[in-house]
């Protein structure tokens, strides 16, 4: 194992096809573990990818024990009538499809979907308001509600039903989602949205689940402090040690040898291998109770909507899943943003933000139909691990896709994720959720963060967000209005930091004056992170602007979509960038990477 020579090349942003350059680097810069993104030619091996796929499930399974955990513990006394595990199966399916989606014809960016936190929190309210009661009338399929008349009243069926509004919660909030897309909802929000509407959205975003990483660490420290620790060595103090050169032959290039960062790039999988062993030798089997059911799950299981019962549609389910929707929506929003900015791409397209949104939207509309408590959005602890890695192709994205949907095939399988012990399930969300918040520190120095005005929506959007969630949890008599509907809508909406973040963002970075450079809006460029895509050469630009565009077999259908739907396709001036003028003499080097016309050969690394 060798120290990094100055020519080294490490993985970055790809897709599935094209080939790539390496980022010009000033020539006193020999270290490959700046935070500068250096890249590789064409797409890493199979081999590889498969493995960077396996830790984005790892991280993927942290976000679904932890959701699907807290939510069955939140339940009233009894148990479900079928396996966790088929939860679980069918949310990996649910997770599967979506990304698949999202990744070929959605946003284009490699975004993992996952049940994301936002959709707890609006569960949690449901579940807590429990129903009266819910019985089966005797020799009658259909459900009755009646009042709780004795003890057993908390029982099998009221587990059940709770599910069931919550997978109804989800298939609205689904639904909504996929309407706002439709109608180009975030193409009309989106541009409005600079740096201080997203940089505070990002930094409640990684503080907001403190208390959730902490519960699951104070299962054991010890491990959870061992994984964490493993997963900082591996990624930062052994980032830039290299494998010896691998030799294979990327696309459309001859034959080339590529050095791999390998303890950066599986600073994941190595620690939790790691501490799963040692757990497994000391005897420390930390496995939530909830979710290792004695029931016995099945080997193979086709997921097909109405597998128990159809999700139930009540007024309250209503009202959660409008605040699932506008949490979801919120926070995939900063998650398109943040990839961009971590792949060092420009700022999504209203065209990839309409279509991201409408398909995560039918994501959720399919995990509630079959059954699951927890709808599909844009991970922010796998963008985290995007950044940890410093790897982010598009063909992992697909791989992990296409395991999501196999996992979900076999809920015996599946069942193997619950085997993770809970600190190590803490110590992943804990590093990658770090990654989120750091990220949003570093966006505040596109605005004049100098600026009194800017100071102060900062500080208040990131204060409020995170003090008016914890006042209404402890203060819930003030949200109680006599409907119940209203009372699960306002508590959903008000004990949301992401949503509280963007709204408070949103509404003072467009009331309060200020001009377009100090907003970091630049002068007369399209929000948001401007002040980083200013100094983008023309060609740089137009090619990564390729990266958000349909496939080629689906831009030819543009043409025949009604014009309401025309909101996903490109417009004219996407693809030319004609109002960005021409490129400044000497611009004929690429700045971004991953974006080369031609592979480097290692005769001129010398010389690059």
């Amino acid at each position: 194992m060798s120290q990094s020579p100055p020519n080294a090349i490490q993985l970055q942003s790809v897709g599935s096809q094209g080939t790539l350059a390496t980022l010009p680097r000033p020539p006193d810069v020999q270290n490959p573990s700046s935070d500068s993104w250096a890249s590789l030619c064409g797409p890493p091996p199979w081999g590889l990818s498969c493995l960077l796929a396996l830790q984005h499930i790892l991280v993927l399974a942290s976000l679904l024990c932890t959701s699907h955990l807290l939510l069955l513990q939140s339940l009233p006394a009894g148990g479900l009538s079928f396996s966790p595990a088929q939860l679980l199966a069918s949310s990996l399916f649910a997770c599967g499809v979506s990304t698949s989606l999202q990744t070929w014809m959605g946003s284009r960016l490699p975004l993992v979907q996952a049940p994301s936190l936002q959709f707890l929190i609006p569960a949690l309210v449901l579940t807590s308001q429990k129903l009266p009661l819910a019985l089966r009338t005797p020799g009658n399929s259909s459900l009755v509600l009646r009042l709780c008349g004795g003890p057993g009243c908390h029982g099998l069926e009221l587990w059940n039903t709770s599910i069931r509004e919550v997978s109804g919660a989800v298939v609205v909030s689904g639904l909504l989602q996929a309407i706002l897309g439709l109608l180009g909802g975030p193409g009309h929000l989106f541009p409005r949205c600079g740096p201080l509407v997203l940089a505070p959205s990002l930094v409640v975003a990684g503080l907001s689940v403190y208390r959730e990483v902490a519960l699951l660490c104070s299962t054991h420290w010890g491990l959870a402090s061992l994984l964490i620790v493993l997963m900082v060595v591996c990624s930062q103090h052994l980032g830039s040690c290299l494998l010896p050169p691998r030799h294979w032959r990327p696309a459309s290039t001859s034959s080339t040898h590529t050095h791999i960062l390998a303890f950066r790039l599986l600073s994941v999988l190595i620690p939790v291998a790691c501490v799963w062993i040692v757990s497994a030798l000391l005897g420390l089997s930390i496995i939530p109770g909830e979710l290792s059911a004695p029931t016995k799950a099945p080997w193979f299981w086709l997921p097909h909507p109405a597998e128990w019962d159809w999700p139930l549609l009540t007024p309250r389910a209503l009202a959660a899943g409008i605040s699932m929707a506008l949490a979801a929506s919120t926070s995939s929003l900063g998650c398109y943003a943040l990839c961009g900015q971590l792949l060092r791409l420009p700022s999504p397209p209203p065209h990839a933000c309409s279509r991201g949104l409408s398909l995560e939207g039918l994501g959720s509309v399919l995990a509630g139909l079959l059954g699951s408590p927890m709808g599909t959005a844009s991970s922010f602890p796998n963008v985290g691990t995007v950044g940890l890695l410093q790897a982010g192709p598009r063909r992992v994205a697909h791989l992990v896709g296409l395991f999501c949907m196999a996992l979900g095939l076999s809920p015996r399988l599946a069942q193997l994720l619950t085997t993770i012990p809970l600190p190590v399930l803490g110590g992943v969300l804990g590093v990658t959720q770090a990654m989120v918040l750091s990220t949003g520190f570093s966006s505040f120095h596109l605005a004049d963060i100098d600026s009194g005005r800017n100071v102060f929506i900062v500080g208040f959007s990131i204060f409020m967000a995170l003090l008016l969630p914890r006042g209404f949890r402890e203060a819930s008599v003030l949200l109680k209005t006599g409907w119940s509907p209203l009372d699960v809508l306002l508590r959903s909406l008000l004990t949301e930091p992401i949503f509280l973040a963007g709204l408070l963002g949103f509404l003072l970075e467009n009331t309060i004056p200020g001009t377009r450079l100090e907003r970091g809006l630049g002068q007369g460029l399209p929000p948001p992170f401007t002040a980083r895509e200013a100094p983008m050469p023309q060609k740089s630009r137009e090619k990564a602007d390729q990266e958000y565009e349909l496939p080629f077999s689906i831009q030819n259908l543009c043409p025949c979509i009604p014009q309401p739907l025309r909101c996903l396709c490109p417009l004219p001036q996407d693809s030319g960038n004609e109002e960005r003028g021409p490129s400044e003499p000497g611009e004929t080097v690429d700045l971004l990477p991953d974006f080369g016309d031609q592979c480097p050969q290692p005769s001129r690394g010398q010389s690059q």
